[in-house]
């Protein structure tokens, strides 16, 4: 994999020191298009939603909230389905770019989390969540970093399964019953759209306004 090395100053010591970027230009374009597609896919969302504001029986209809019209994009259910559809193809056009860059350039091997990670799991949340000591990194990501990238495409691969299920339920009832049903599709939907967008991997790609993640989690450095 080809690095930029670029000289930054440290906040600590005020010494300058070399860091590299992690992420080929690949990965970072499709974080940023998914960042795009994900934001417009839950605006648009909501506008769809604000057909039928509930997850319970139509009869009667019970509304779970009544989302304000200025959150919602597309102004009524048809625009709100022309804007969601459309990024749902861009969204599946970038995760099927995604997996092949990462299998053709062996890029994966940095991120995938495999069963030799899991010892390392706990160690990590002892010294995220507990201020415990701080485990000797070996790799480029750590074992719950290495979880987050892993589960968000499985996360990924269920937000398309059940936006199928509710897009066509009668073409593809058998998605829906594999998710307990069109009510069980719609709601996960929803729940799926919601973790991938505040999961950490998610989040990153909408951390434009924190200049510290972004050098964080994009920079490291080198020997």
């Amino acid at each position: 994999m080809h690095e930029a090395v670029v000289e930054i100053e440290s906040s600590k010591t005020g010494a300058v020191e070399e860091a590299a970027y992690e992420h080929p230009w690949a990965v970072r374009f499709c974080h940023w298009l998914n960042a795009v597609s994900l934001l417009i896919m839950v605006a648009s969302g909501f506008q769809i939603f604000r057909a039928f504001p509930s997850f319970g029986a139509k009869i009667p209809q019970k509304d779970l909230l009544n989302w304000p019209k200025a959150f919602a994009l597309g102004g009524w259910l048809g625009g709100g389905l022309q804007w969601h559809l459309t990024f749902v193809w861009i969204y599946i056009g970038t995760g099927l770019f995604y997996l092949g860059y990462q299998m053709i350039s062996g890029n994966y091997r940095q991120v995938l989390f495999t069963p030799r990670d899991l010892p390392g799991v706990w160690p990590m949340m002892h010294y995220y969540f507990f201020f415990g000591p701080k485990p000797v990194i070996r790799e480029v990501y750590n074992p719950l970093q290495k979880l987050a990238y892993t589960s968000v495409l499985g996360l990924g691969v269920l937000s398309v399964v059940t936006g199928m299920a509710v897009w066509k339920p009668v073409q593809f009832s058998w998605l829906a019953w594999i998710v307990g049903g069109f009510h069980w599709a719609r709601i996960c939907g929803m729940e799926e759209k919601s973790r991938i967008s505040s999961s950490p991997p998610g989040l990153k790609s909408c951390t434009g306004w924190n200049p510290n993640a972004v050098i964080h989690d994009c920079c490291r450095e080198t020997s």
